[in-house]
């Protein structure tokens, strides 16, 4: 037995053009290569009364009440939901969070209006969730404003600097993640010669603590990396062989830990680092002027992210393991 396939409506403009030429349903059905059943309940469903005692057929017309019956009869969807689709709007839409992210925090706390990162993708990619932005593209958005990643060769270009220790010198602790105040640090340039952002992660919760610099020379940025560290836990620090890294030794002295460098050209060796720093370019895109940004933009972001749940924690947030405390953020 074949599939059945709904008519089109070249197939009911047919069926008006024969229907007005007084065909009848057997004939109508031979014409179009159709089973006479078909037409019979195509013009049961969808002729209109008329004053003749014979109702008259309009494809215009037919087609119409047709689509509106297969939207009524779909299943509905998911953020067709007033409360599902508001969570997605207020946090990947306008809080940045990733529909990963949302998906596993949904989890934890609302397991009642669970929805899956690949339903919110879908949404967006087809736009049906511009609306919730005005009307401008949602994809936008997203960490990758909808764009495919790429791969990329280069060399990172970096001046030398002597080390104090190789990474392969670090506690098996650090490596291992397994306690708090084991950090990676890092910066974030803004305009080329303008302020920068020193970020400092912690490997295990991936809480980010740092502030910004006026400049990307090594006595601004290891200032502003000894004030982000009062008050924290400080076990070891891993740097890359940046410039800016020169003063690590003063560093040491002044916060009591030991710094330790990846090889050249290996920042997934600093990986939590990386990714947070990707995270704050959602905020601060390349080559925006951090000088005209305040300190107190700058805290506001770096609380936001560290609110902002992670999948490696379990849809737990960088807040709540560092600071073993817990949120409702939903």
């Amino acid at each position: 037995m074949g599939r059945y396939s709904h008519l089109t409506i070249e197939e009911r403009e047919d069926v008006m053009c024969l229907r007005r030429q007084g065909k009848g349903v057997s004939e109508i059905a031979r014409e179009i290569h159709r089973d006479k059943s078909t037409v019979s309940r195509e013009l049961a469903r969808n002729s209109c009364a008329a004053s003749t005692a014979r109702p008259w057929y309009r494809a215009s017309t037919a087609q119409r009440r047709y689509e509106a019956r297969r939207e009524a009869c779909r299943r509905p969807r998911l953020l067709d939901d007033p409360e599902r689709l508001e969570l997605v709007r207020e946090h990947v839409l306008e809080g940045r969070w990733s529909p990963e992210q949302l998906e596993g925090r949904i989890r934890l706390e609302r397991p009642d209006l669970a929805v899956s990162d690949t339903t919110i993708y879908r949404a967006i990619g087809s736009g049906a969730l511009d609306r919730c932005v005005g009307g401008r593209r949602a994809s936008a958005r997203l960490r990758r404003g909808g764009r495919r990643r790429k791969r990329r060769d280069g060399s990172e270009l970096r001046g030398k600097i002597k080390v104090s220790h190789e990474l392969s010198e670090r506690p098996a602790e650090a490596g291992a993640r397994s306690r708090v105040g084991d950090w990676e640090g890092d910066t974030v340039a803004g305009r080329a010669g303008g302020a920068c952002l020193v970020t400092m992660v912690d490997r295990m919760s991936g809480y980010l603590a740092g502030r910004k610099s006026p400049s990307k020379r090594k006595g601004d940025v290891r200032g502003a990396m000894v004030e982000s560290m009062r008050g924290h836990a400080v076990e070891t620090v891993t740097l890359d062989r940046g410039k800016e890294f020169a003063e690590h030794a003063l560093f040491t002295e002044a916060v009591g830990a030991e710094c330790y460098f990846c090889p050249p050209h290996h920042p997934w060796d600093r990986g939590t680092n990386e990714n947070t720093n990707g995270l704050l370019r959602q905020y601060f895109p390349k080559g925006c002027d951090l000088d005209a940004v305040s300190d107190e933009e700058v805290e506001r972001v770096y609380d936001e992210l560290n609110r902002r749940p992670r999948k490696r924690l379990g849809y737990l947030t960088p807040y709540e393991v560092y600071r073993s405390a817990s949120l409702h953020l939903l």
